[in-house]
């Protein structure tokens, strides 16, 4: 560290007993006083005085005797003081995914608790590097409009850093940069602070004001990620002088007060609903002390058993249809199954609990590139490649029988490859069109399913293509999530549906996402996934895909209805080097692989140049080639492009050849292509 950070560190170490001590005073909460406050009294608790706390614990519970006498007597010094040492040498209960005796530290998570000693807090990874939130920390400082920015400072994500730090160092600093953190934002967010406010008769700026910290603050997205980190900053900070009997009581009248407050403000549906349920069973489970731990751990049991049921389509996905979002409900499950079998109480789960994570596994593992990148539909962005083989590897210890999950995590040096290679995942409308499993494969996912919410885009009939290392097709990403009118235009450019693989009335949105599937068929060396969306008022886009053992993907777009307009078929490509000619194009790339690509239609076509970007992480973009075969239909027409992606190889001859249609009707399509000499007879009857 630095003279300049030691010097600030001083400074603030000195202000911390004057923080730690406010926020302390500041906790004898009770419900407003006044009518209009007890009106506006929230249901859940708030935090009580110190003598409060006792309310809430179990005092009969083994080891807790002498507890319970100082309680008695109205000696609550003693009661805290004979608590701490309860909590000091209790018997343990373990936390899934933590080893106290084998604690890691990553140099960011170093950085973290580094740079959060001079109030610059790790916010948000996308806002790098970390905003300075002031000597007097201002929890409301929002230096851009990015709701995410203000909804993940109240994560805390530093804060285990910091106890991690102290486990690995026994430095006290890093503990009471902890202390003084979190007593601050105790302090500075009360859970009751609107309706303090108005009993106080407070302004309506700063109610309004209030109400939106709250939004923020406790969401209870935050308030439950909050309540699972708290277990690991207490196993790892527990021990120390300055984890005092005092904070003792404090840390756990708000740990109460956050699951309570969990308990009884459960998100709707969605993942932060599952996360919220997990994180409670967590809560129930590593503090049986309390009265309320037994109904805690049961609400996440029994929400967790009922959604995986409600979330997770037949075929194994999760139905945000989001890859990422299907990731972090593998962990979800796999966590609370996991702390409930350390614990002694796996039975809780199901065995069709289990099974269902096991096909969520086998999803996932489809949906991956031969170099184990994912596809980024919806809101996902690039994962770390690293982290995934990580996660297989865990999910290879949890379904050992299922021998493709250590091939994955070992870069396919163990287990075993799959048997298969095209996979159709008719319920949630992924279809993985696919030659091989290795660097030198071919492969094709096609999104073309239901409806879904809101990390879902209106992208039907979209499309990823990969060959041979690279993604020539990658989705747009989406950029950023939500906030002012500038975030919201930034993440709303992204969602559009023409800068996706697909097919546009007059440049809009699509207005339905209820893709079904007409035809999965493997036929010889050819595989055929035909799909139908009720794109638009008086338009229903038809996509049949012919994937062939070679790597060629032919894509016949059918627009057909009473609607009338410009239909454009869209393509976006990886950033890089191309050549444009009045059919297509060709990538140029000098090393690695390259592709072709060539459309007609049957009625006069333009290839448009459009404007084309790709966001593999939060706040990133590069530039990248993208085009619209586009075409006029009138209000009695059907509209039919015909589309070749066709890799360069050593006999390329660039020579592609699309016949016209020898039928061409609502329930059959027949033409021939050939690509370097080599002829396709392509169609399907429905």
């Amino acid at each position: 560290m630095n003279s300049n950070t030691n010097q600030k560190y001083i400074f603030i170490t000195m202000r911390k007993s004057l923080f730690s001590l406010v926020a302390l005073l500041g906790l004898n909460w009770g419900t407003a006083t006044s009518a209009d406050a007890a009106a506006a009294a929230p249901e859940w608790r708030v935090a009580g005085d110190e003598k409060s706390l006792y309310d809430l614990l179990d005092l009969d519970r083994p080891g807790l005797k002498a507890v319970k006498k100082a309680v008695a007597k109205d000696d609550i010094a003693t009661a805290d003081q004979e608590l701490l040492k309860y909590f000091r040498n209790r018997k343990k209960v373990s936390i899934y995914g933590l080893d106290p005796e084998d604690i890691t530290l990553t140099d960011e998570e170093q950085m973290m608790a580094d740079q959060s000693l001079e109030h610059k807090f790790y916010a948000h990874k996308g806002y790098q590097p970390s905003y300075f939130y002031g000597d007097d920390i201002d929890w409301r400082y929002w230096p851009v409009k990015d709701n995410e920015l203000r909804w993940q400072l109240h994560r805390h994500y530093w804060f285990i850093p910091l106890a991690k730090a102290y486990k690995l160092t026994h430095d006290e600093k890093y503990v009471e940069a902890w202390i003084e953190h979190y007593t601050d934002w105790i302090r500075k967010n009360p859970i009751d602070g609107v309706a303090r406010l108005q009993a106080a008769g407070a302004s309506t700026e700063a109610i309004a004001a209030e109400k939106e910290n709250f939004r923020f603050a406790w969401r209870p997205m935050e308030a439950g990620r909050r309540l699972q980190d708290q277990l690991t900053e207490f196993e790892l900070t527990i021990a120390s002088p300055h984890f005092t009997a005092d904070f003792l009581n404090l840390f756990l009248r708000m740990f109460h007060q956050h699951a309570d407050y969990v308990l009884h403000r459960y998100s709707e549906k969605g993942n932060h609903l599952l996360f919220e349920a997990q994180r409670m069973l967590f809560a129930g489970i590593y503090f049986p002390e309390f009265r309320d731990a037994k109904s805690w751990r049961e609400s996440g049991i029994e929400i967790l058993n009922r959604e995986i049921g409600v979330q997770v389509y037949p075929d194994g996905m999760q139905f945000e249809l989001d890859f990422g979002y299907h990731i972090a409900a593998i962990d979800i499950f796999l966590k609370a199954l996991g702390m409930a079998h350390i614990n002694g109480m796996a039975k809780e789960f199901p065995s069709e609990y289990i099974a269902t994570v096991e096909k969520m596994t086998v999803v996932t593992y489809n949906l991956l590139f031969p170099d184990n990148t994912n596809p980024m539909f919806g809101d996902t962005k690039q994962h770390n490649r690293s982290t995934l083989k990580r996660q297989f590897a865990t999910w290879g210890e949890v379904f050992p029988a299922n021998s493709q999950l250590p091939w994955i995590a070992s870069d396919k040096k163990e287990g075993e490859i799959p048997y298969y290679t095209s996979r159709a995942f008719k319920d949630s409308g992924f279809y993985v069109l696919r030659n091989g499993w290795d660097k030198n494969a071919t492969v094709a996912i096609v999104k073309a399913g239901p409806p879904a919410f809101w990390h879902n885009q209106p992208d039907n009939g979209t499309f990823e293509y990969w060959h041979r290392g690279r993604n020539f097709f990658p989705d747009s990403g989406s950029y950023v999530y939500g906030g002012d009118s500038t975030v919201l235009a930034q993440r709303d450019w992204f969602r559009q549906t023409r800068v996706h693989n697909t097919l546009t009335l007059d440049n809009r949105n699509l207005e339905k996402t209820e893709s079904k599937l007409l035809l999965w068929k493997t036929k010889g060396q050819q595989t055929i996934c035909v799909t139908e969306n009720p794109s638009y008022e008086g338009l229903t886009h038809r996509r049949a895909m012919f994937f062939m053992e070679d790597g060629v993907l032919v894509i016949a777009d059918q627009a057909f209805g009473t609607a009338e307009g410009t239909v454009g078929v869209h393509f976006n490509l990886c950033p890089g080097e191309v050549s444009y000619d009045a059919n297509g194009l060709r990538t140029l790339f000098e090393k690695g692989s390259n592709i072709r690509i060539r459309t007609i239609c049957d009625a006069p076509m333009t290839i448009t140049r459009e404007e084309g970007w790709v966001s593999k992480t939060y706040r990133k973009k590069e530039k990248r080639p993208a085009y619209a075969a586009e075409a006029r239909k009138g209000a009695d027409e059907s509209r039919l492009f015909i589309t070749v992606i066709a890799p360069v190889t050593k006999s390329t001859t660039d020579k592609i050849e699309i016949a016209t249609p020898q039928q061409a009707t609502d329930r059959t399509l027949r033409f021939t292509v050939e690509v370097d000499g080599r002829k396709y007879d392509l169609g399907y009857d429905l």
